[in-house]
């Protein structure tokens, strides 16, 4: 019952975690301009994600631009938009397919041994391409964190060409430990075998006594 939860706990996290991989990935705040510096009342906020730029006025006004060019854009953009993505896409398939070893689902209910099988040779598969997933979350964000620091901290850079840390990143990097903590309970608990496939339910038939020679009616 004990490793059941635990499966179940391991699946919630997972998912939440992949979601939160796919919220982080479409956000537009992946880094936002600083008010460090003498001139902290502006006229305009500057926001930058993987996909689009964009600017929201003092008059509540927003625009943004959609990148067109992916050669134009900066490393870090292109191999945070690839990691993302192929640990979106690798969580998600690992979470669909882990359903169906999992205890607590109806899929394949009619036939246990094969489900026991799925849960027995895919289970440890499968949390560690959830794992993987958040691994990819945490390279992409933080290499792009990085970035931003630098360029903070940077004295070569302009005042008013700082930019801070988004909200994107911080959901960026809880999805990523949230994929990772329940692909790994995955992987400890999918492929153990239950306690009913310890010993058979009946005991196997043991042969009688053998029949003394000579027995039997004259």
């Amino acid at each position: 019952m004990a490793n059941g939860g635990i499966q179940l706990l391991g699946f919630s996290l997972a998912f939440f975690g992949v979601i939160g991989l796919i919220v982080s990935t479409t956000m537009t705040e992946w880094k936002m301009s600083s008010y460090a510096g003498d001139n902290i009342i502006t006229a305009q906020a500057l926001y930058v994600g993987l996909w689009q730029s964009c600017v929201h006025q003092s008059t509540g006004q927003l625009q943004c631009k959609i990148e067109d060019s992916l050669l134009k854009l900066p490393v870090e953009i292109q191999a945070a938009r690839g990691f993302m993505l192929a640990g979106i896409f690798l969580g998600a398939i690992a979470i669909l397919v882990a359903m169906v070893g999992m205890k607590c689902t109806k899929c394949l209910s009619e036939d246990m041994q094969t489900k026991s099988k799925v849960a027995l040779t895919g289970g440890p598969s499968h949390g560690f391409g959830v794992s993987f997933a958040g691994i990819s979350a945490f390279v992409a964000t933080i290499w792009y964190g990085e970035n931003v620091r630098q360029q903070f901290y940077d004295p070569m850079t302009p005042t008013n060409a700082k930019y801070e840390f988004g909200k994107a990143l911080y959901i960026g990097w809880g999805a990523a430990a949230l994929s990772i903590i329940g692909g790994s309970m995955l992987s400890c608990t999918c492929g153990s075998k239950s306690s009913t496939e310890k010993a058979p339910r009946y005991p196997a038939s043991r042969p009688g006594p053998a029949k003394q020679a000579g027995s039997g009616y004259v």
